[in-house]
Order: structure tokens, then C-alpha cells, then sequence
């Protein structure tokens, strides 16, 4: 499913964001929001801005700064039979409460022989690109991608963010909805109906025939920026968007890698350990015989992110990072 060209309806996708949390909750009583700052502020980013005005302090809940009671709270809440969305304002702040999510949530449905739901949402921000400096700023979906039991979500656009957000709350498992800051501002056609993306299912952005470019979250409108100028070194590049990070959808990529014979995988979270390791090593597993070049991958470097401005623009890897990779991979330097 992709954003209908034809739609005439453009929003920002902290806006996409806010109109899928309004219109779930408007459908069903049992969905919340709590977090930091969610009800009278309306958040820091604006996700809730006017909920508390429509739904009442009862399902709009300010919390105390206290990451591991909220997540708690949302535990507590989704096993009892409410469906919780927890506002995690940046995903920095996840460290304060992994023994809840990692410990608790994520294992409740197994250490219950499958009987227990926990139907409960963790909403984050992540990312650089706004001077947040080193405890606001990081990417960790890498972390939750590897504890069995949470599912994973990133959107790249306003389209994907509102989509994916209502396919998150209507599970019956953890999935955490991975936002990132960089993207807040931008626009793209986003239907008004309440519209959901199947979790699990890539989306290729871009078909091409010899290149395959894998980019996570706000790569991707990077990417499409590479795949232009790359064009001109006659490369045909095929970009995917995984939207679920996990489960990951191993099949689109195998086959579009299988077609193109290369492939590079981009994220903005730290390279060394980062999910692009795991995606390279699924495809030299699936597709070794089908490869023409070495599986390549764009990532941060290995150091926390800078906030200086300046440092930040070199930390953050952009279109001109995936073309010089790119290029370094097919020996075309310069």
C-alpha cells in the first residue's frame, strides 16, 4: 500500500501522527494516551496537540518524569484490557526503562503460555539533525530489533507514519513506533480515512533494475535523492522502504537483490552493530550467488552525536554519504 498520487489532502507528519492517535481513540474507548507532557502541552513535538480538549484527562494523562513508571503504567494497563499508547519523549530515554520493556513486556505473553494480550504502544522520537546533542539524539531501534517478543516500526514519511501508528495500537503485542525528528516537518498526500499498514511488509519506493538501496526511516527520502544522481553514473536503483524493522521483511529485499545483483543498506543510527549488519547478512545468506559486489552500508560514526550544529551535518549521514558509498563499493570514485 503506498500514498495515493492522487490525493489532494497534504499533511506534516507530526500531523499524520496526530490524526491517527485522534482517530483511534475516537474508535475505540480502550485507547489512551500517557506520557510526559502529552495533555496540557500538547507535547513537545505537538503528537497530541487538542486530545486533552476532545478526550479529558482520563485518556490524555500528563506523567511524572519517570520513564519506568510510565511504562509501567502502559504494562499494567494493556494486560488488564485497555490498549495504552506511552509517550516515551526521546528515544534516549528508553535506558530508564528497559527491565519494564525488555523484562516484562516483552516476555509476559511467552512466561503466560500464550494467554496473556499486552496490546500496548511505546511512542518515541529519535534521531539527530536538531541539535540535540548526545542524550537526545540517538537511534537504538537496533536494540529492541533484537528482544524476542517487540515489534519494531519506522516511517518515513507522513503517509507511513499514520498508517503504521494505527496497525501498532491494533496489535496484540509490544511495537514500539520509532518517529524520527528530522522528519516532523514534512508533507506528503495522507488520506483522512483511519488507514492501516500491515506490519511486516516492505514497500520498494522506487523500482529500479541494477542497484538495490535498503534505507530505514528518514533515509529513505535520502536515498531517492541518491538513486537521482546515481542515474547519472547509469545505475537503475531500486529503493526500499522495510517500514517494520520487526519483523523484518526478508523476502522483498532477497528478491529485489536477486534482480539488481547489489545492494547497500542505510540507516542513521551507529554503523557497527547497527541493523544494516543483520540486513547484509541476510542477504549474502539468501542472495550470495546473485551478488556482484560486496553488501554495502551507510551508518553514523562510531561516536556519540555531536551538538554542534556543524559536527551534526557530518554525523547525520545524507544522499551525498549513499552516493559516495556507493560509488567506493562499484570502484567509480573520483
Amino acid at each position: 500500500m503506498t500514498a495515493p498520487e492522487s490525493a489532494a489532502r497534504r499533511l506534516p507528519y507530526v500531523m499524520a501522527v496526530n490524526e491517527a492517535i485522534t482517530q483511534l481513540m475516537r474508535e475505540d474507548p480502550a485507547v489512551f494516551l500517557a506520557g510526559e507532557d502529552v495533555a496540557l502541552y500538547g507535547s513537545v513535538f505537538g503528537i497530541s496537540r487538542n486530545l486533552l480538549a476532545e478526550f479529558g484527562p482520563e485518556r490524555v494523562v500528563d506523567t511524572p518524569i519517570a520513564e519506568a513508571g510510565i511504562m509501567g503504567l502502559g504494562i499494567g494497563a494493556a494486560a488488564t484490557g485497555l490498549r495504552p499508547i506511552i509517550d516515551i519523549m526521546f528515544m534516549d530515554f528508553m535506558t530508564v526503562c528497559m527491565d519494564q520493556l525488555v523484562n516484562q513486556a516483552a516476555k509476559m505473553k511467552y512466561m503466560f503460555g500464550g494467554k496473556a494480550r499486552l496490546p500496548l504502544t511505546i511512542h518515541t522520537m529519535a534521531g539527530g539533525g536538531r541539535s540535540m546533542a548526545a542524550q537526545h539524539s540517538q537511534s537504538l531501534e537496533a536494540w529492541f530489533c533484537h528482544v524476542p517478543g517487540l515489534k519494531v516500526v519506522m516511517p518515513s514519511g507522513a503517509y507511513e507514519a499514520k498508517g503504521l501508528m494505527v496497525a501498532a495500537v491494533r496489535d496484540d503485542n509490544p511495537v514500539i513506533v520509532v518517529n524520527q525528528k528530522a522528519l516532523l516537518g514534512a508533507s506528503a498526500p495522507v488520506p483522512e480515512d483511519l488507514y492501516e499498514i500491515p506490519l511486516g511488509v516492505a514497500n520498494i519506493v522506487r523500482p529500479g533494475s541494477n542497484f538495490t538501496i535498503v534505507a530505514l526511516g528518514a533515509m529513505v527520502p535520502e536515498a531517492l535523492k541518491a538513486a537521482e544522481t546515481l542515474a547519472e553514473d547509469g545505475l537503475d536503483v531500486e529503493v526500499i522502504d522495510p517500514r517494520t524493522l520487526q519483523p523484518f521483511d526478508t523476502g522483498t529485499v532477497v528478491a529485489s537483490v536477486r534482480k539488481t545483483h547489489r545492494a547497500l543498506v542505510a540507516h542513521e543510527a551507529v554503523r557497527f552493530g547497527g541493523l544494516g549488519a543483520e540486513i547484509a547478512a541476510q542477504i549474502q545468506e539468501e542472495a550470495f550467488d546473485h551478488l556482484d559486489a560486496p553488501v554495502g552500508r551507510v551508518g553514523a560514526p562510531f561516536s556519540p552525536v555531536p551538538f554542534s550544529p556543524v559536527l551534526e551535518s557530518h554525523y547525520v549521514p545524507t544522499a551525498e554519504t549513499i552516493v559516495t558509498e556507493v560509488r567506493r563499493l562499484l570502484g567509480r570514485q573520483a
